[in-house]
């Protein structure tokens, strides 16, 4: 949406900002959801907001984590130009994260965009190399860069099936897995 507006003339910034508040709405209501299920959560805001929300400190939400509580992570790096994507690696990388997961409209990596290719294959396995090389839209290149640095998969996966949440978070083959292993090349 901020790379929308800035298209029609808002400035790039402004629209950045407008995204970064918009996850903190959409963390809360994520919060709500979890409490009402019985799940203790925390949501943390890159951007100011005590009444709403925690500041993101590093140390805290590891010591959250630790306590069992689920931690959302909201507006961004609360610095426009960077994506969700890089927000979510670096949020990933400083929490010693052991992945990083992509939730998506589709079911994982295409070589195509599989809405206008419907017989672009799909990738069980790729490499950040591969994802970088092949310039594989699924995350920006800053995200990727970052995970592959700190060795952090990715796995990218379809939110739109309710299963695959608790299948990804079991360890379950879902979607593509991008990591700094190849296996070859494998496809669908």
């Amino acid at each position: 949406m901020p790379v929308a507006a800035a298209a029609t003339g808002m400035d790039r910034a402004t629209g950045d900002y407008m995204g970064m508040l918009a996850t903190v709405m959409n963390g809360l209501a994520l919060q709500d959801a979890l409490e009402r299920a019985g799940v203790v959560t925390r949501v943390m805001s890159a951007i100011a907001m005590n009444e709403v929300a925690e500041p993101y400190i590093r140390r805290r939400a590891v010591r959250h984590l630790e306590k069992g509580r689920v931690v959302i992570f909201a507006a961004g790096t609360g610095n426009p130009y960077f994506t969700t994507d890089t927000a979510a690696a670096l949020r990933a990388v400083e929490i010693s994260a052991e992945v990083l997961l992509k939730a998506t409209k589709v079911d994982g990596v295409y070589e195509a965009d599989p809405m206008t290719h419907p017989n672009a294959k799909r990738y069980d396995h790729l490499t950040y190399s591969d994802l970088l090389v092949d310039r594989l839209q699924v995350l920006d290149s800053t995200a990727v860069t970052l995970c592959m640095e700190n060795d952090l998969p990715i796995i990218v996966f379809d939110l739109n099936r309710p299963e695959n949440i608790t299948r990804v978070a079991l360890g379950d083959p879902v979607g593509t897995l991008i990591s700094s292993e190849s296996t070859g090349g494998l496809r669908r």
